[in-house]
């Protein structure tokens, strides 16, 4: 999972001492060599667009962007790609700070009268002194449905493609919310529009923070209810039922998409154990 660790304890401002350091260039994070965060205080490197973050574990950790060159002994990574290298705490901080970070750079000044922003200092927000505009880093809600149909070894999933997946790759439907509409009317929304079917017995399953950049991914199951599948020009480049015991390439499984797709396979059949991954993460 990708999600900040509950017992992290929030503390925005300026990082006060030594901290543990979540340094990005562009959505690139900067490790040692043994794939460890930089250690020290911000005077001991070259960054902008610096936050403290909070502590975990009674560690201090803090956020910034690089402003020079890669120092000797370090090397940039994408974030997806240390799903794994990086502890499940450190992954879900990384995260929260690349969120963090983007927001900053975002949001220096206010969007109603121009007038430079602050750090609320209670919350991860910023407040304009002049107007009292106050705003949030952007989380924009992203409805995920995994359709089925039939019932046991006939199981069947409706699974899809876009045109930037890796190769081979399916995954579930998914779609962002659109303004004043449920997240359940999303979800019948975005199934209809991308492959032309009907659902029904929607319910929610589970949820998961997805800082690529800012997403918030909601995932639900639901049931076939009619309709051939027509394609949505632009968005699905293929799409089709595939049976539970003869699934195609699949997502990490870390991602929601994937723990999904083993949650229905395992109860349509065995427990889901070794399907094939790619290792490009553009899905």
């Amino acid at each position: 999972m990708v999600s900040r660790p509950t017992r992290f304890e929030l503390q925005p401002g300026v990082p006060q001492g030594a901290a543990s350091w979540f340094i990005f260039q562009g959505s690139r994070l900067l490790l040692r060599e043994d794939d460890t965060l930089p250690i020290g205080r911000a005077e001991d490197f070259e960054l902008k667009l610096i936050n403290a973050l909070g502590q975990l574990d009674g560690q201090a950790y803090a956020a910034a962007q690089l402003a020079g060159e890669v120092p000797a002994g370090y090397a940039l990574s994408p974030l997806r790609s240390l799903f794994g290298r990086l502890n499940d705490d450190l992954f879900g901080l990384a995260g929260f700070a690349a969120q963090v970070v983007e927001f900053d750079r975002t949001h220096g000044f206010c969007g109603h009268c121009a007038a430079p922003l602050a750090l609320t200092g209670h919350e991860y927000a910023k407040a304009c002194p002049e107007c009292g505009l106050t705003v949030y880093p952007r989380v924009a809600p992203v409805a995920m449905v995994l359709i089925r149909r039939g019932t046991g070894v006939s199981t069947e999933l409706l699974l899809a493609r876009g045109p930037h997946f890796a190769p081979g790759v399916y995954s579930a439907l998914a779609g962002f919310v659109q303004p004043s509409e449920t997240l359940e009317q999303a979800a019948h929304r975005e199934v209809l529009e991308e492959v032309g079917v009907r659902i029904k017995n929607l319910h929610y399953v589970l949820s998961q923070p997805w800082p690529f950049p800012h997403s918030l991914m909601i995932g639900f199951d639901a049931e076939w209810d009619g309709g051939e599948i027509v394609l949505q020009p632009d968005e699905i480049e293929d799409a089709r039922w595939f049976a539970a015991s003869d699934l195609p390439a699949l997502p990490p499984r870390f991602s929601i998409a994937r723990q999904l797709i083993d949650r229905a396979v395992s109860q349509s059949l065995e427990p889901a154990d070794a399907y094939p991954v790619p290792h490009d993460h553009s899905f």
